[in-house]
């Protein structure tokens, strides 16, 4: 394992702040999920066991937090300063999953923004912050996204971003009920070394 990783942290950028997921945010999560619900239907993880369903919201945190204890996943909320609001609220969910030390320093990563704040650049935002401190902090070499051919603003987050398009998994995952292709995209340090925040926050066409 990488010696500088640690759990928890938190990142900011602007008025966006990653942190920790907690057992307490089970109200706001729930009800934010719940207004998205169709929004993000079709591109749910689903389980392939016949009659299997999802954890729920204190299975899903406590799987979340020992990823986080053995060093594999960062589970990230996506939260944004808001006006009329004491603390920042959730509007999205960032994890990153699969981490792989070694000859390997790679990890995979997956999100969800709220509905009502696509198109605001926070999905891209948070996946360069992220990105950043895996390969800055952590010492991961390489990122991985993986994305339903059919996720326009998905596939629009990873083009911002200049994140390689490498090419098309046949039934990779398991979504929304049956095994869905996906394509892979993927970045490594060497290809980003002034920080993929900084180069997406340059002016300029995106």
């Amino acid at each position: 394992m990488g010696g500088s990783f640690h759990w928890p942290v938190t990142l900011e950028s602007g008025e966006l702040v990653l942190r920790p997921i907690r057992h307490r945010d089970r109200k706001e999560w729930t009800t934010v999920r719940s207004r998205n619900s169709e929004w993000l239907a079709p591109w749910e993880a689903s389980n392939p066991e016949p009659g299997g369903g999802l954890p729920d919201y204190r299975q899903m945190v406590r799987s979340l937090k020992a990823q986080a204890a053995q060093g594999v996943g960062l589970p990230f909320l996506i939260t944004a300063r808001t006006a009329g609001f004491r603390e920042p609220v959730i509007v999205g969910q960032l994890t990153v999953s699969s981490i792989a030390w070694g000859s390997a320093m790679m990890a995979t990563l997956g999100y969800w923004v709220d509905r009502d704040r696509a198109g605001q650049g926070i999905a891209p935002t948070a996946v360069a912050l992220v990105t950043d401190y895996c390969f800055q902090s952590l010492g991961l070499h390489r990122m991985e996204i993986n994305i339903r051919p059919e996720n326009g603003p998905s596939l629009r987050v990873v083009e911002k971003l200049g994140f390689r398009d490498e090419g098309y998994r046949p039934r990779f995952l398991h979504i929304n009920g049956e095994w869905a292709d996906h394509r892979s995209f993927a970045l490594t340090s060497e290809e980003v070394p002034g920080g993929l925040l900084a180069r997406w926050q340059q002016p300029g066409p995106k």
